[in-house]
Formats: structure tokens, sequence, C-alpha cells
């Protein structure tokens, strides 16, 4: 795999954002999976073969033959009770493996009538074969619905036709029982029902008594009264034994299927898996659409040469704006290894050097990129990146710091097949000193043979790309007259960074300008008195220097005192916060034990006195404090007249409300049986059976 420096790498790239893309894209879990685990690949036969796949799949979309890969359906749970010796599974179930063994058929068939058009992709299914009895035996048993059919074993249809025959045979009853309680005029308005599973007839409640049969429940508003009439009940039991007997005989033919069907688990598992697969290149063929991305060659050797590539992103984006995205054209090889961009700043140079990164990783994680098919790409083995301030506050290094670390990993394992990048080099120190430090750099990843990005607006450094063999110079276009930057990349010449010009756009007076201005002038004339005033203060440099050993050894010994002092004082400190700590829980103990005896009070006074609610209140009193009863009282007033509750489960983002204080807060985070919830400005960890969902009321 390929070796990537630092951790987050790819997030500096923004891979991470075209993850989420191809994510979007995916209709399976399975090629869901795969997005997540998505690898940089180093070996050519593996790259090419995923972009060759992702090619051929994205030519299938432009087609009118439409590739027959519809199974989405997540069987990973069924898959694995088919392993299971004695599982059921339901109609449904055995449906979706016919459904799969069905869609399998029609993609070899799909690739038989189109011989050997598409050759990448059919390699990917050249070892399956179709299994037609996997449908037959679920097709003897299962209808389209998913259903058990009637013939599915002789049993079966004996008792599906007593059962028709019965219930024919009630429903001819109950219409004469209707007829005639219709006739006395005591029915109720909706004349007949379904309650436990019986049919009843519904009667007004005045003449629930006259109706012989089993009452069986009476409506909300106590109107109406369902019976059971006298004369089908004896009908309705043998229905009910009968449906008993058909659901024990539909178990035992799921039974029977189901093991039949675990036979074919291997090939079940493996078309499954089949179609993830085909749905993962269909998702990087669906977003090389998107971004008019296409196939690039694939070089033997580290080299790149990128011909009208956009940034995927910006290209996205301005598509979505409907603005033009300006294209680079980039090579990097054995004689041009190492790019310097200069140029003024917000011109487009880290966009430029993040457009090649990004287009390099993607191309070797198997996704086609937006750049001319002329485009050549090589294969790298290490990718180092220093993008942005990288800061570190946990190890105390400055932004200059944390450079020089990552300058010296790049270093220190840069070689022919490394591919860096590095936004405005030698940037954070002292101008002269950090270019001399970025001009040392530069000339060793080079002589590594590294290939490589840098941008900076040091003027060392454009000097040298013009001298040094390998290294060599780009500039951001700038629109002097519009003061506006081009973001189009030249090859071959440095790029100023447009100073004056950048102050002049934004507004800076024009006084302050010409000032800055004649300060430059004159600084060139003063060099020589600057060099010679330097001169003379290196004497008085060397007095300072003993001066500042001196104090520094002082400083030293006052720090191993400060330290001893400090030890003592973390000592003392923790032993009083031990003793507080010993005196809350003492409290809390006497507290519990004072609680104990006056709960045994409590129900000594329940089991004797007659006034239960006095025994209540002074239960209260122990359990709730008074003042805290009523908050919680104001608290629910507050809470019902603002919010309302939804009835619906908690969601991440919800507003909810605690059961107990009445408290409202946003549903940050849930974590298992406990969740993260913000009141006002303060997260607090809290179980989440005591929160439900609220809905602020319209004003």
């Amino acid at each position: 795999m390929m070796q990537l420096y630092p951790a987050h790498a790819t997030e500096a790239l923004e891979f991470n954002k075209i993850s989420e893309l191809l994510l979007k894209k995916c209709r399976t879990d399975t090629a869901r999976e795969r997005v997540l685990s998505l690898r940089f690949l180093i070996k050519r036969e593996q790259i090419e073969r995923a972009l060759f796949q992702t090619e051929e799949y994205r030519q299938l979309l432009f087609g009118s033959d439409y590739f027959p890969n519809d199974f989405t359906h997540n069987i990973e749970k069924e898959l694995k009770l088919l392993s299971l010796p004695g599982a059921v599974l339901n109609g449904e179930q055995l449906l979706s493996f016919r459904q799969l063994a069905l869609n399998i058929r029609d993609m070899l068939n799909w690739f038989k009538r189109h011989n050997d058009l598409y050759p990448n992709l059919r390699a990917i299914a050249e070892k399956t074969s179709y299994e037609k009895a996997i449908p037959e035996i679920i097709d003897a048993v299962i209808d389209d619905h998913g259903v058990v059919r009637d013939n599915a074993s002789r049993e079966l249809m004996q008792i599906r036709g007593q059962i028709a025959a019965l219930r024919s045979e009630l429903r001819r009853r109950f219409e004469s029982i209707l007829r005639k309680l219709h006739k006395q005029g005591y029915l109720a308005d909706i004349a007949e029902s379904f309650l436990n599973g019986r049919r009843t007839v519904a009667v007004a409640a005045e003449y629930k008594r006259i109706v012989k049969g089993i009452l069986h429940g009476e409506s909300d508003s106590s109107r109406t009264a369902f019976i059971e009439p006298e004369e089908v009940i004896e009908l309705n039991n043998e229905i009910y034994s009968a449906e008993r007997a058909e659901a024990k005989e539909i178990h035992k033919i799921l039974l029977q299927t189901t093991s039949v069907i675990a036979q074919y688990q291997p090939q079940l598992n493996s078309y499954y898996q089949l179609t993830g697969i085909f749905d993962f290149i269909r998702a990087k063929a669906l977003l090389a659409q998107d971004m008019n991305a296409l196939m690039p060659r694939l070089s033997q050797h580290p080299e790149l040469n990128l011909v009208k590539a956009h940034h995927p992103l910006l290209y996205l984006h301005n598509k979505r704006e409907g603005k033009p995205t300006i294209p680079v054209n980039i090579s990097l090889c054995e004689e041009q290894r190492v790019l310097i961009i200069s140029g003024p700043n917000a011109g487009g140079k880290t966009v430029t050097m993040k457009t090649v990164g990004l287009l390099q990783v993607m191309t070797q994680s198997g996704l086609l990129i937006p750049a001319d098919s002329s485009s050549e790409v090589g294969i790298f083995k290490q990718i180092f990146i220093h993008i942005g301030d990288t800061q570190s506050i946990e190890h105390e290094l400055s932004t200059y710091s944390a450079h020089l670390q990552d300058m010296k990993y790049f270093m220190d394992f840069a070689n022919g097949k490394t591919l860096f990048f590095i936004d405005e080099l030698g940037s954070g120190s002292d101008p002269n000193l950090g270019g001399a430090f970025a001009e040392a750099i530069v000339e060793e990843l080079s002589n590594k043979h590294a290939r490589g990005i840098i941008t900076t607006h040091y003027l060392n450094l454009k000097v040298m790309a013009g001298k040094v063999s390998g290294i060599f110079n780009g500039a951001m276009a700038f629109d002097e007259e519009h003061l506006e930057p081009l973001y189009q990349l030249t090859i071959g010449k440095p790029g100023s960074s447009y100073t004056f010009a950048i102050a002049q756009r934004i507004g800076l007076p024009e006084k302050i300008i010409k000032r800055a201005k004649q300060i430059t002038d004159r600084g060139h004339f003063k060099l020589d008195k600057m060099l010679l005033q330097t001169e003379q203060q290196s004497v008085r440099l060397s007095e300072k220097e003993k001066q500042l050993d001196k104090l520094l050894r002082t400083n030293e010994e006052l720090k191993k005192k400060y330290e001893e002092l400090t030890d003592k004082e973390k000592l003392k400190q923790q032993h009083a916060t031990l003793k507080l700590q010993n005196k809350i829980k003492k409290e809390e103990l006497e507290y519990l034990r004072d609680t104990e005896r006056k709960f045994k009070q409590i129900i000594h006074d329940w089991k004797r006195q007659e006034n239960k609610q006095e025994v209540i209140e002074s239960a209260e009193k122990v359990l709730f404090k008074k003042k805290q009863i009523e908050g919680n009282q104001a608290a629910a007033r507050k809470a019902d007249k603002n919010y309302v509750l939804t009835g619906k489960p908690v969601q991440v983002g919800d507003w909810v409300r605690n059961k107990i204080n009445h408290q409202i807060g946003k549903l940050v985070e849930i974590r298992d049986k406990r969740a993260l919830v913000q009141i006002g400005q303060m997260p607090f960890n809290v179980e989440l059976k005591d929160w439900v969902s609220v809905i602020r009321k319209e004003s």
C-alpha cells in the first residue's frame, strides 16, 4: 500500500470529500463498505484493472442497453441465518434469494449478448455460474408476494380448502343473522366487526342481553356492544383450529425449504458480493460522469503529465454555480522534478498544488479524473504533504518548528518514488534564514530524485529554479490592468507576489503605498551601511552573549528550585483535595443514613395511619425538597408553554425535554444508553431514557 505522511494527508488533499460524494452514489451496503475501505494501490495491474472497470461502466451509462445490476437489498442477516442449523426464513426472505439469483442470471446473459465489449467488467463475473435450482426451489413454494403457495404441500392445500369452506359457511350464516337483527332493529351503525380474531355483530348496547352469544367488548362510548352470535361460535372455533393447523404446516414447509436452500449458501453469498462490486463500480462511474472525468494513461515511471486538469470539487462547485473552471497543465518527470509555484496570494497556488495531489490519489484508488484522456499518471509509493498551519500545541512546537520537523521527515525518507507537496516553504521564520533553509531543503529533495510541487514567495527559490537542474518555475498569472488573479499556471517563469498591486486592489491608501515604495527603493542603497552597523554591533553582541549565558545558568538553577517547590505544592494540593473528598463522602453517608431512617418511619406510618395523604406528603419532603418540587413544576409550565411533545424516538439534532426536571436541551450525540445533551452553552452526559423529543411551538 501507499505510504502517506502525515496521517491526515488525504484530508489535507480533500480526498475525504470525494469519498463522501462516492458514498452517496452507492445503493448497497456492500458497495458503501468498499468505499469506506478504499486503499491507494501501488501495483500497476491493480490500478489499471480498477480504472478500466470504471471506464467501461462509464461508457455503459452513455449506451442504450441497460446493465441489469438491480439487486440492492441488504441480505447479510439472511445469509448468516442460512448457515445456522434449524433456521427458518419467511417467504419474503426466501423471495429475496430468488431475486438475487435471477439478477445474476440476467447479468450473465447480458455479458453473453455483448461478447467482449466490456472485458474488464465481464472478468469480474467470469467464475460465477447461475444456479437455476435456487429460484425453482423457491418458486415451488413461494409466490411473487412472499406468501406460501396453496400447493406447496398436499396437507396445506387440504387445510386451506377446509378454511375456505368454513369461511364461506360463516359468511352465509352471518348474512342471515345480520338480516334478522337488522329487521329486529338491534344493529348499530357499523353492523359487524372483528375482535380478538373473531367475527362479531355490533348491536346497540341496550340490546346486548337480548342477542345471545359471547360479548367480546364495547365501544369507547359504551353505546355499541360486540357480540359473537351463539349460532357461529362453534364454526369460529373450527376456523381458528384450522388456521392453527395452517400456521404449523407453513412453518414446516418454510423449515424444509430453508434447509434445502442452505445448501446453496456459498453461491448466494458470492452472488451478493458480486452485486456489491458492480454497485461500487457503478458509483465510481456515476461520480466520473458528474465531474466529466476520464481515464488517464498509466506510466511505468513515477512521473505525471496532466493535461487540462481540473480540481474535482472546484469543478463541481462551479458547475452548480454556472461558472467555468480554468484547467491546469503540469508535468513532473526526471528532468523537471520539482516545480516552484510563485505568484500573488489568493491567486490559486495552493489549489493548483492540491489539484495534482488529489488527482494522483484518485488515480491510485481506481477513480477516473477530470483531465484530458491524453494525461499520463505514474505510480508513486509515497506521498508527503505539508499544507497549512501545522503548529502543535500538544508538543509545544511553533509553526516553523513543526514545519522543519515535517521537512526532516521528507528528507529522511524521500526517494525516487516519492511525490511531495509543500505549501509556503520556509514561511514562519526570518525571511533570509527561512529562505536559506528552504533552498537547502529543495536542493536535497531534488537530489533524492523525488517529484513535487512547492509554493513560495521567496525570491531566492525563484532564482534557484532557473539555475539548478531538475528544479523549474511556474507562476500564477495576474491581470495587472484589472488587478485580478487569473488562476492560470504558466510554466517556465517565476511570478511576482504583486504586493503593491494587491494593496491597491483592496483599497489601501495611496499615501501608504507610495511610502512603502520609497522605503523599498531606499533600502537598496542602505544595504552597505546596514552591513557596517552589523559588523560594529557584533563586538557588543559577543559581550551580551556572555551575559546571557550567565543569566541562563542562573535561570536553570532557579528553575530546579522552582520545580522542587512546585512538587511540594502539588503534594499539598492533592492532600487537601483528598481531605475534601473524604469530607464530602462522609456527608453523603450521613445523608443516606438519615434518609434510610426517615423511610422506615414512613413505612411504619403508612401501615398504621388512616390519613394516607399526610404520609405521602412526608415522603415527598424526604425524596424532594419543596423548592425542587416547585422549581420542577415551574419548569414544566414553561416547557408546556413553549414546546410540544412529538411522540417520536429521539434523534441527534432534536430538541429534547427531561422527564423529571423538564429542562430543554439539544441532543448532540447518542452513546448507546447515554447521550450528550447541550443545555444553553453547556453539554451534559445523561441517561437517554430520561429524555423525550419535543418541537418548539409556533408563536
